[in-house]
């Protein structure tokens, strides 16, 4: 039988830095996951906390916690990008404090029968939820140009054409269903990298972005916090790759003010109503401390961006 894994939630000293949890204030969680921020916000106040996870599964690992705080900890099944409708339904208007921890859960990966890793052989899922398309339906499908954008652009995998070209080829012969048969597509034709980070890793990514459509999703979430968040409202993103930390950067630098000049695109009147709605506590992404490193190798990459809301009213246009 498999050990149980550890988990740790990664950066989490600096998570309840930046949220600062408060007597009856209400938070949320909107990635759930194996429940270490929501435990860890709960026991920091007297507070209310709300948690949102498309995982099927997540409803079972928030069994203790609905059991021990029962009566401050609600969790909510469905996507984060729908947070605003989730808590609408819920009853819940405005929150003081909004954190999201971007990527696959703990559980999900250590999980083979998710087919999230390419390190045990699994199924080729890497859905987070239970619906819509799997790993599986692309590589078998798609269009060997559709397969390579995707690898490309969410895996940042510079050999995207020449994988997308080998699972054609392969499919060909075996439809391909598990994660260690497309793991040895990949690696047969990616060079190692001197980084010792295995040539699968990227591919995989951007599969498991286009399957749970995790950018739009993020994207959906940072207009929704911009609604929800009372004035001095915190949020707070931990991601664990450029391409996600790179929207939270540019969606904060705008929002505070800081994304440049204003656009020839808006009218004067729409521009002059986008002042700053948001604060930023930390003008540079916060990285993990060495001892947590050590402690949780997971943690490598990760980045923390987090800002205040102010009391300005929400963007009435997105600026292009």
């Amino acid at each position: 039988m498999m050990a149980e894994q550890i988990h740790y939630p990664v950066m989490l000293r600096e998570v309840l830095e930046t949220l600062s949890p408060a007597d009856n204030e209400t938070y949320l969680d909107g990635t759930f996951g194996a429940g270490g921020y929501s435990r860890a916000i709960l026991e920091a106040a007297n507070c209310n906390l709300y948690a949102i996870d498309r995982d099927p599964e997540a409803a079972e690992r928030a069994k203790p916690l609905s059991t021990e705080y029962s009566g401050r900890f609600t969790l909510l099944r469905g996507c984060f990008g729908d947070m605003a409708d989730l808590l609408a339904e819920a009853g819940v208007g405005q929150l003081d404090g909004i954190v999201l921890d971007l990527g696959v859960s703990s559980p999900q990966l250590d999980d083979p029968t998710r087919g999230f890793s390419f390190r045990a052989d699994g199924p080729l899922d890497m859905r987070m939820g239970d619906e819509g398309q799997s790993a599986a339906d692309l590589v078998n499908n798609w269009d060997p140009k559709d397969l390579a954008k995707v690898i490309r652009d969410f895996g940042e995998e510079r050999f995207a054409g020449r994988v997308a070209r080998a699972i054609v080829k392969a499919r060909e012969e075996q439809e391909i269903t598990t994660t260690l048969q497309l793991a040895e597509i990949v690696r047969a034709v990616v060079p190692k990298s001197k980084d010792g980070i295995d040539p699968a890793t990227r591919t995989f990514q951007g599969l498991r972005i286009a399957v749970n459509d995790e950018l739009g999703e993020l994207d959906r979430a940072l207009v929704a916090a911009e609604k929800l968040l009372r004035p001095g409202g915190r949020l707070v993103v931990v991601s664990f790759h450029s391409l996600e930390d790179r929207r939270v950067k540019q969606f904060l630098k705008k929002r505070s003010g800081r994304g440049g000049g204003s656009s020839r695109h808006l009218p004067q009147t729409l521009q002059e109503q986008q002042v700053p709605s948001f604060s930023l506590i930390t003008r540079n992404a916060l990285k993990p401390k060495d001892d947590e490193i050590r402690e949780n190798p997971r943690s490598r990459s990760s980045r923390l961006r987090a800002a205040t809301r102010t009391d300005a009213g929400v963007w009435a246009l997105e600026d292009s």
